[in-house]
């Protein structure tokens, strides 16, 4: 008797491959522990579809040169900080995925986005699998009127969702969230692996085919990826991350993935009763409340994509009462710390072996950029003689195993923000220095910005103390 087809199949929920047992190590991504069992009887991926530039149409290739791109191809969405993230606006036929811990403020957003949207004459549907209508009535006015093309369905249907956005063709659709979305065609239950691939699949067709901007919603699981198929950051265009502490007055929107610009770019929005409001003055809203006279503070200027920011970075050094001391880093690579302590320890010949230290960046950001070693460098110096430094210093810069101070990329631009916040001095490598003004010796005058370029650690120590 021949042996009937296996009614289930395995995915990697990292990268979707698939296997016809379960395996402990993928083949694809080398990931541990990451294969699922799903049904088996669905239809293939692809089956019955047209293709992603619409249903029926003959295929035939473009000449590149005779494809335009238009200015009016993208739509704004009336938050200045959202449009930078996505590099200018909404591109149209493009499918953005949004991600973030409960309650960070998504749908908070999207919604705004929607008033605005539809505001400007463009319509709008807004597609919910979580809430029902009165729950995001209720949400809609606390942050104002809406107009009449501002649309609401409350389904989970994937063909019935699909059949409604082929009738009423929106220019924008926003789906809360890709993990409720049901595609009959796979028997599997929502949110899993394949429901979850399947339905963004059309989505995508739809998205391209009918020149809508589809807004994707994505639950985040506890390591902060989005869950699903890691594969779904590889279909959408852009793939943008909220941050920040739940209950925290502030939100920074990352962009980690952008077909249409820059990848990398933040957005600060404040949390308020109205809903989420841009933060234009990003740096000056991360140094307020910012000590004066106390040891161990340091302002960094870091890049964010294209745009410059400066940070607060405090550290605070003091001997331990244990046998192994403790090290802890907020906000900050805790690794990158211990490897910054351990070379002021073997270049300046510091004890900080018996020392702990903590080390934070205020404001709730992550910065992983190495410009901001030559930060933790002074903050911890600082703390360690306890001596306070000049409340108008900036500093940045890499710090090697060596103790050099290697360059770093855009220097005018950290120096052009840091003046325009009113610091008068500026420590950094000495390369990037003759970047700004080259051949004066270490220090020199810019504007109204003294800069002052050092070489390795032990410059920055005779420099400062």
């Amino acid at each position: 008797m021949a042996k009937g087809k296996a009614s289930a199949i395995f995915y990697c929920q990292s990268c979707g491959y698939e296997s016809a047992k379960w395996m402990g190590q993928c083949p694809g991504c080398r990931e541990w522990n990451t294969f699922v069992e799903e049904p088996a009887d669905r239809l293939p991926s692809g089956g019955g579809a047209k293709g992603i530039m619409g249903h029926g149409s003959r295929v035939a290739p473009t000449v590149l040169a005779e494809v335009s791109v238009r200015e009016e191809d993208r739509l704004s969405t009336g938050i200045g900080e959202l449009d930078r993230v996505l590099g200018g606006g909404i591109v149209q036929g493009s499918l953005t995925l949004v991600g973030g811990d409960p309650g960070i403020g998504k749908s908070t957003l999207l919604l705004q986005v929607c008033r605005n949207l539809s505001g400007q004459g463009h319509s709008v549907l807004y597609i919910s699998g979580e809430e029902s209508l009165t729950q995001i009535k209720m949400r809609a006015d606390r942050i104002g009127e809406f107009s009449s093309r501002m649309l609401l369905l409350c389904e989970t249907n994937l063909n019935d969702i699909s059949e409604v956005i082929r009738s009423r063709k929106p220019e924008a659709v926003v789906i809360d969230s890709i993990q409720t979305m049901y595609n009959e065609n796979v028997s599997s239950a929502p949110g899993s692996v394949s429901q979850v691939r399947e339905s963004t699949s059309v989505l995508l067709q739809l998205a391209k085919g009918l020149g809508v901007s589809v807004f994707l919603v994505g639950h985040v699981t506890k390591e902060g990826t989005v869950a699903g198929p890691r594969v779904l950051e590889h279909m959408v265009d852009s793939v943008l991350y909220f941050e920040g502490e739940r209950h925290a007055s502030y939100r920074i929107l990352r962009g980690v993935k952008n077909r249409f610009g820059s990848t990398n770019e933040i957005g600060v929005f404040e949390m308020q009763e109205q809903g989420l409001r841009e933060v234009k003055n990003a740096s000056e809203y991360m140094l307020g409340g910012r000590p004066e006279n106390a040891s161990g503070s340091v302002v960094v200027c870091t890049m964010e994509g294209t745009r410059p920011l400066l940070v607060e970075i405090q550290a605070l050094v003091c001997h331990s009462s244990f046998g192994i001391p403790r090290r802890q880093a907020i906000g900050a690579d805790l690794n990158r710390v211990n490897l910054l302590m351990a070379v002021l320890e073997k270049r300046l010949g510091m004890q900080l072996a018996s020392c702990d230290a903590y080390v934070n960046i205020t404001g709730g950001i992550k910065i992983l950029e190495p410009a901001m070693d030559l930060g933790v460098v002074i903050a911890v110096l600082s703390s360690f003689k306890n001596c306070a430094l000049n409340p108008r210093l900036a500093a940045f810069g890499e710090v090697g195993l060596s103790g050099e101070i290697r360059g770093v990329g855009m220097a005018k631009q950290r120096v052009a923000e840091a003046e325009r916040l009113g610091f008068d001095t500026c420590i950094l490598p000495y390369v990037c220095g003759e970047e700004c003004r080259k051949g004066q010796g270490r220090a020199w005058e810019e504007g109204t910005m003294k800069i002052i370029g050092v070489k390795t650690v032990q410059d920055v120590m005779d420099v400062l103390f």
